[in-house]
């Protein structure tokens, strides 16, 4: 048998290989180009959908900015010869305000809930249970910001846990008002930070458990000892404690 070199061997293996798959290629041809098909459809599919989210989201903020240019509009009458800058809004009355900022924040709601949601959808939902409050429906402002509380955002969900927390105290719920207040300060977030929630948890001792509301300010008065300006306000609420 004639010697065969390295090289040759080589090549005959690489012929041998090239040829098998020309032969599965021919056999199978119409499974790779279902494959394939199906890959750039559904790399087409990811692309669209994205291009989709982009837009639906870009279009759920614009209807927020909307909206809380609503909420935060002005409320009276303009003096004579006087005029609010361009863009800005003014209501005769505060109801009629967020009675507009719900209707808007509402529309928002059920335009872009379907999941995923927007991130818009959560801070619209957060601010109908304020503009709730803000008309005195106590009971539907309670439910909406229960429901906004187990936002999977930590900031939207705190915001609303202290919202939440405040109409508990008025409506007589205190015990589980301070429940919350201590958790917010516990673990406390950029939107409510651990001295904005043990202020709130002290209004909420103020009436029935002054005595539980000095503890707290005394406390912050020790953490912001430096601050002559804090540690008045701090004294001065002290001062004003029931006996």
């Amino acid at each position: 048998m004639a010697h065969i070199s390295r090289h040759e061997l080589k090549e005959d293996q690489l012929r041998s290989t090239y040829e098998e798959f020309e032969e599965y290629f021919k056999t199978h041809y119409r499974e790779i180009a279902t494959v394939v098909g199906i890959v750039i459809v559904v790399a087409g599919l990811a692309g669209g959908f994205k291009y989709y989210q982009d837009r639906r989201e870009a279009e759920a903020n614009e209807a927020l900015g909307a909206a809380l240019k609503t909420f935060r509009a002005y409320v009276g009458s303009i003096p004579q010869g006087s005029a609010l800058p361009g863009g800005f809004q003014s209501f005769a009355t505060a109801r009629e305000k967020y009675k507009k900022a719900e209707d808007q924040f509402l529309d928002l709601i059920q335009k872009y809930s379907q999941p995923p949601e927007p991130k818009a959808v959560a801070v619209a939902r957060y601010h109908v249970g304020l503009c709730q409050a803000l008309l005195g429906d106590q009971n539907a402002a309670l439910k909406t910001l229960r429901e906004s509380a187990g936002e999977s955002d930590r900031e939207i969900a705190s915001l609303a846990r202290y919202a939440l927390a405040g109409e508990l105290v008025k409506a007589g719920k205190t015990d589980e008002a301070v429940r919350i207040y201590q958790e917010l300060a516990a673990r406390p977030t950029s939107a409510v930070p651990e001295t904005t929630a043990k202020l709130a948890l002290a209004d909420a001792y103020r009436v029935a458990q002054p005595d539980k509301a000095r503890l707290v300010y005394q406390e912050l008065e020790k953490k912001f000892s430096s601050d002559t300006a804090i540690t008045q306000v701090l004294k001065d609420q002290m001062a004003t404690l029931p006996k």
